[in-house]
């Protein structure tokens, strides 16, 4: 999944062993030393356990009690912009993959226990999906007494138009597994369906397949045992077949969830009610205790912190939803007793890359001059010190299964302040001094700061920068433009569920390049297409997840399509009156599945 670029990219800023950073690495008074709680890779190791599938009795609701829960009031929202996408077949960001949880529901989902484990478990269908033919089929029930907000019952009709609605040209920016798994890779898939359900076409029923109003079948010509984690994601949220209003479906979706938006001013507030048709008794996920949720934008991580860490005012009941505590406050509120009782921590499945846009650097030498001369520590500095995150060796985060720790072939973690003399080098083997470098980067703060220092390292290695700012709401469609006229560019990167078959495919798997794909850097290999096309199609996990990590290094060590930057980590600040506030390893925000007002 997409980072959303204006979220808190977690770092660690110094060259010391991960887990060993004090505090005053953020800075602050370096007289001033506090004990570093934050998360460490033995965090993330437990978060990268094999998800369950849940049974009917599991998918049953409601959700798990949450202790001291009560119902009532608003809670309140910062947020520093608006959503990229209301559209479920548009999202595959972060922000609006966790406002999804509000407002829209899906087949499947996932619920979490207080230890951070994962179940796939059925959100509208009955449970987690009943494979046949060795996982090339999978068959769903849909619950009884799903509504969508209007009151209109949810069939498998409206399953079959949520699928077929994403093979239109104006879906774009959502994830595209299934349509893949069941039509062809890359973009071939639209081929099956041009312009989706909208001219009375439909996919085939030895495809797709809905032969009575609660049951939808899914027909592969391979096994897919990862269906029930695939159709979790937000991007396969139900839209019901009579309200689909096309391209205007993303500015008013239609909820099925326990909340409805009552009121959205762009780039200002959205203001989101109960759905009175949503049912508790239909849902093992999500509790509606509060009244609603009113989000307003323009708040950027100083302003969040320091309202949510003064408390005072409707700030006693407000949360970060997707923003994070500010680098220049970390300190103060971890270091005091109260603010840091009131804080979320996690690890983060996301690596942060600069991509390097391959039509345009053709020649590694120069690529791998751009990686050596990145100062990994002080690009990651204006995000936060170790609760941030830490230097990151590979392309992998060690939330995934097949991690290596300390794979680290260009020296990012061992030596963060980066290498000059060896850019130097290749710079001047590849006959580039001067090259000019067009870096594009999101019009945030953090941002802005990491732009001038990459800047100037790509400048003291031989390099012309020219620097392009992008509005950080369209930040990933015009990065995810195969003619962005942009040379590097940062981009986010997390796991979809925990396998590496969600992260190499989706971002290095040439087949799949075309606008709104997320293979940001351009690559297009020959070994690497065809490795993910072979590896694919190995069902054992531990055989997979081995030729994975091979892979993994050969684009790394060969290739070098991407310089990387750091591993994440969370860290977000909530008001003294919001109860049942916790870490969603799921979604590595607070999870707003469960939050209540304690008065």
């Amino acid at each position: 999944m997409r980072l959303l670029s204006t979220r808190r990219a977690r770092t660690a800023v110094v060259a010391i062993a991960v887990g060993s950073l004090a505090l005053t690495a953020c800075g602050g008074d370096s007289d001033s030393q506090t004990k570093d709680d934050s998360k460490t890779q033995d965090d993330a190791k437990e978060q990268s356990e094999a998800v369950a599938y849940g049974d009917a009795e599991a998918s049953k609701g409601p959700a798990a009690p949450v202790e001291g829960s009560r119902e009532g009031g608003t809670i309140r929202v910062y947020q520093q912009t608006d959503f990229s996408h209301l559209d479920p077949g548009q999202i595959y960001v972060s922000d609006a993959g966790l406002l999804s949880v509000l407002i829209h529901r899906g087949l499947t989902t996932f619920v979490e226990d207080d230890e951070g484990g994962l179940t796939v478990v059925g959100d509208i269908a009955t449970d987690s999906g009943t494979p046949s033919e060795g996982g090339k089929v999978w068959t769903f029930t849909l619950k009884d007494g799903i509504k969508d907000e209007d009151g209109d019952p949810i069939d498998s009709g409206d399953v079959r138009h949520t699928v077929e609605r994403l093979y239109a040209k104006h879906i774009t920016d959502g994830p595209t597994y299934l349509q893949q798994w069941l039509s062809g890779e890359g973009t071939k898939y639209r081929e099956a369906l041009p312009e989706g359900p909208y001219n009375g076409d439909h996919l085939p029923d030895d495809v797709l397949e809905t032969p009575d109003d609660k049951t939808v079948v899914f027909k592969f010509d391979t096994p897919r045992p990862d269906l029930p984690q695939a159709l979790a994601m937000a991007g396969y949220s139900i839209v019901p077949e009579e309200k689909d209003t096309k391209e205007k479906y993303d500015q008013k979706p239609t909820a099925i969830g326990p909340y409805k938006i009552d009121e959205v001013n762009s780039g200002k507030n959205m203001k989101l009610v109960r759905n009175d048709e949503w049912s508790a008794e239909t849902d093992p996920k999500r509790h509606a205790f509060v009244d609603g949720w009113d989000i307003t934008f323009n708040h950027d991580r100083v302003d969040q912190s320091k309202r949510l860490a003064a408390d005072r005012g409707d700030a006693k009941n407000g949360i970060q939803f997707s923003g994070a505590v500010d680098t220049s406050q970390i300190k103060s509120i971890v270091s005091n007793e109260e603010t840091n009782a009131r804080t979320i921590k996690g690890y983060a499945p996301y690596v942060w890359q600069l991509n390097m846009n391959m039509d345009r650097i053709k020649d590694k030498k120069i690529r791998d001059a751009i990686t050596y001369a990145l100062p990994n520590a002080d690009i990651l500095r204006p995000d936060g010190g170790s609760y941030g995150g830490e230097p990151a060796g590979g392309l992998l985060a060690p939330t995934v299964p097949g991690y290596e720790k300390g794979y680290d072939p260009y020296g990012k973690i061992e030596n963060p302040q980066g290498d000059i003399e060896k850019a130097k080098e290749l710079l001047k083997e590849a006959g580039a001094e001067g090259q000019s470098l067009v870096y594009g980067y999101a019009n945030v703060p953090h941002r802005q700061e990491q732009a001038i220092i990459i800047e100037k390292a790509l400048e003291k290695a031989g390099f012309e920068v020219e620097k392009k700012e992008i509005d950080q709401a369209t930040y990933y469609e015009r990065v995810g433009k195969v003619d962005n006229g942009l040379d590097i560019y940062m981009t986010g990167w997390g796991q979809d569920w925990p396998s590496i078959s969600t992260v190499i495919p989706p971002l290095y798997d040439g087949d799949q390049l075309a606008d709104g794909s997320a293979v940001y850097s351009h690559i297009n290999d020959d070994k690497v297409n065809s490795e993910i096309d072979r590896i694919l199609k190995i069902t054992d996990p531990e055989e997979a997840t081995t030729e994975w990590q091979k892979l993994h290094r050969y684009i790394v060590e060969e290739i070098n399509p991407a310089a990387p930057l750091y591993f994440t980590k969370q860290l977000q600040i909530h008001g003294s009156n919001v109860g049942g506030a916790r870490y969603s390893s799921e979604k590595s925000y607070i999870d707003v599945s469960r939050l209540f007002l304690k008065s």
